[in-house]
């Protein structure tokens, strides 16, 4: 893996805040002339926002031009060489695809529909496009596993970027400023982030360096040398530039939490977002509707992914609170809070309990690679599981506690394995799509979610390969993480109420309302838990997020 490489001198930037909005302002794309950045914003979330639109600012006016008026999950946009019109991506249900619109305003035309669901990729999401400087390609990501694929404006027909070698989801597309070369980032089966180029003429793509963590967007410099890329390697999202002719890379002292660069078309100014986050647990009683919800486990940073002990006396979580993502203790009143994993790495989490209580299984990029962990509460002291399949993420225990579950992206995945508790050969149970799973209470079924969101939830018996089945009565999900199975049934956030936890009743089949949250879930690694004596159910809620686009002037 090549790392940053300190430079004898750096240059000094002074990033200027371009929007001061209320909510979140991402995506930033400079018009052909530099002056102008169009951006996705949500909206002042006092006015009852429900998603992004687009917009249009020029650089030193406080005007804002609204292009669309359509909220959404979320939208990419790249203007057009000509500066007449903008493109963009927008994630929403059966209206997710590619549109254009003129930059001036106007009504929104439709491309061609997309199978880009909203789920974080490479660090970033899979509707980030970007317009060929000649204007005849647009490229964009499709499908899971996510690809880079090009339309072509004349013809409007696609076709996929050749693959990258052992290149598992790809995302992130950027075209040059002047040439046909399109930089774009690829999950490898490492568990790495390989940066590559292509040229659309359709040769196999170029490695051009290897990176640990997440990553949040590439840029090419004006002189189509450099490529800038916002990456999380543990304590924040950087900037880093990366030299295309021998991957040699240097850190820009520009600040953290910076994602999604841009750079105009001269390379003279350089456009980010600037993020910050606080995402907490919280806490509601089921025995008394009426009661207000309660902040359990919180901080000024992020905490996710809690499991309530099976004996009810404790909680496990992951949190960033004391630096990179580690598994955390408390009590079950939210006290006394231990840090139990030390391992120091962008990516640690998804805790789950053994039944009796005393150890907790857990996944982490580590090595290098996701792998699983194993730590007993008593000793804190983790130590690799090991098994005969590689890549190994998001644990758990069977009820018995003799054996452990995990998902893997060998191949096609993400698979579903089983394996000893103590390490050992794993069998496959579900050759995929798996993208969160639950074991029965009695241990006799597992359920699973068959897509990132707005997902079908199946299941199949834990003794023997056979047919899913659907889950009679169960509405789709609003992501893969929000539910969790009981005893008598399960509770889960529908797709088509996002800030809603429901409960399924395996009896009835019926599905009732149990709670409105105040503000959104965490996508992705959020997770529900609900206490053994059914009293309490933890979730995770974003309780403050905001976004702003900066910029650099006389950036080269």
């Amino acid at each position: 893996m090549w790392g940053p490489k300190s430079p004898s001198a750096q240059a000094t930037f002074t990033p200027i805040p371009l929007t001061a909005l209320p909510g979140l302002e991402v995506s930033p794309s400079f018009s052909p002339d530099g002056k102008q950045i169009a951006f996705a914003w949500t909206g002042d979330p006092s006015s009852g926002s429900k998603g992004f639109d687009l917009y249009v600012k020029s650089i030193g006016n406080e005007n804002l031009l609204k292009l669309t008026n359509h909220p959404s999950q979320w939208i990419s946009p790249a203007w057009s060489p000509d500066g007449t019109q903008i493109a963009f991506h927008r994630l929403s249900g059966s209206d997710t695809g590619l549109f254009v619109v003129p930059a001036l305003g106007g009504p929104e035309r439709k491309l061609r529909p997309t199978n880009a669901p909203y789920v974080e990729v490479l660090g970033g999401l899979t509707a980030v496009i970007s317009w060929s400087p000649d204007g005849r390609l647009i490229a964009y990501v499709d499908s899971m596993p996510s690809t880079v694929n090009l339309l072509s404006l004349e013809s409007l027909e696609s076709k996929r970027l050749p693959q990258a070698e052992k290149c598992q989801a790809e995302g992130l597309p950027a075209f040059s400023h002047h040439h046909d070369s399109l930089a774009f980032l690829c999950s490898l089966e490492s568990g790495e982030t390989g940066v590559y180029t292509a040229r659309t003429s359709g040769e196999t793509p170029r490695l051009i360096a290897r990176l640990a963590g997440l990553q949040g967007g590439i840029a090419w410099t004006g002189d189509d040398r450099r490529l800038i890329v916002a990456s999380n390697q543990g304590s924040g999202s950087e900037l880093l530039e990366l030299t295309v002719a021998d991957g040699s890379m240097r850190k820009l002292q520009v600040g953290q939490n910076t994602e999604w660069p841009t750079i105009s078309q001269k390379g003279d100014r350089l456009a980010f977002s600037d993020t910050s986050t606080n995402i907490n647990i919280w806490r509601k009683d089921l025995l008394n509707p009426a009661s207000p919800d309660v902040r359990l486990l919180g901080s000024t940073r992020e905490q996710a992914n809690p499991q309530y002990s099976p004996d009810g006396k404790r909680i496990a979580f992951e949190s960033n609170r004391g630096g990179p993502p580690e598994i955390w203790l408390s009590d079950s009143d939210g006290t006394n809070l231990v840090e139990i994993s030390h391992l120091n790495n962008h990516a640690t989490g998804t805790p789950h309990w053994s039944p009796d209580s005393r150890s907790i299984v857990f996944d982490s990029w580590f090595t290098g690679h996701p792998a699983v962990f194993v730590t007993g509460t008593a000793e804190m002291a983790p130590h690799k599981l090991i098994t005969n399949v590689p890549e190994m993420f998001q644990p758990s225990w069977s009820h018995d506690g003799q054996s452990i579950y995990f998902l893997s992206t060998q191949g096609k995945g993400p698979k579903l394995y089983r394996c000893p508790a103590k390490g050992g050969t794993a069998a496959l149970l579900l050759d995929g799509p798996v993208y969160g799973y639950r074991e029965s209470a009695d241990g006799e079924t597992l359920y699973f979610a068959d897509a990132w969101s707005g997902a079908t939830l199946r299941k199949i018996s834990t003794h023997q390969n056979g047919p899913t089945l659907t889950v009679e009565g169960m509405p789709a999900l609003a992501d893969a993480s929000l539910w969790t199975v009981v005893d008598g049934g399960i509770y889960f956030v529908p797709a088509t109420a996002r800030n809603s936890i429901c409960y399924l009743d395996f009896a009835s089949r019926r599905v009732r309302h149990v709670t409105e949250v105040a503000r959104d879930f965490t996508p992705g690694n959020g997770g529900l838990s609900v206490s053994t004596d059914g009293r309490w159910i933890l979730y995770t809620q974003i309780d403050e997020i905001n976004s702003d686009i900066v910029l650099i002037d006389h950036f080269r």
